[in-house]
């Protein structure tokens, strides 16, 4: 019985920790793409996390979540975090600037970096450093629930001419 209550209150002071954590320390966000699926309508969006000052926190650099229906925020749970939509890895090279890795994507890395006034998500499209806009994932439901991936589209401009880029990735 002791070991049931002190799992529940664990569990309880865990999420309510990880859960505020993000809150205190972003001021603003700055909105650097979405991913769009087949499935539903809902959207992961990812930010990066500002201070009062406008640079990014090296504490908690960046937001990940769900817009769900009527634009309501909902936070990824721990299953979309680990296999999915989280950041694999964020190392910061220098100020400002920081490197991710989705978890989706663990061959693509993403450059995240102040350009005049915003943040933008740069990554490497048809071969083009490209400024990452928005991530569309085609996917059929499969045995189980679980979905199978048909192809990604990733749309971006291009840091050279600003001319649309889109790259399809489908699997192997």
């Amino acid at each position: 019985m002791k070991a049931r209550v002190f799992v529940i209150i664990f569990l309880v002071l865990f999420a309510f920790s990880s859960g505020s954590q993000s809150r205190t320390l972003c001021h603003q966000r700055d909105s650097l793409f979405s991913i769009e699926r087949s499935k539903n309508e809902n959207i992961v969006r990812y930010d990066a996390c500002l201070l009062q000052n406008g640079n990014i926190s090296d504490s908690n650099p960046f937001d990940v979540y769900w817009i769900v229906k009527k634009g309501k925020k909902e936070e990824l749970n721990t299953i979309e975090k680990q296999h999915a939509y989280g950041i694999e890895s964020k190392e910061k090279l220098g100020e400002n600037t920081f490197r991710i890795v989705i978890k989706a994507f663990k061959d693509r890395e993403i450059i995240v970096k102040k350009m005049k006034t915003d943040y933008k998500a740069i990554v490497r499209l048809k071969g083009e450093l490209s400024i990452l806009g928005k991530v569309y994932v085609k996917s059929e439901e499969r045995t189980l629930g679980f979905p199978e991936v048909n192809y990604v589209d990733l749309f971006g401009r291009s840091l050279q001419t600003n001319r649309p880029v889109k790259e399809r990735i489908t699997p192997k």
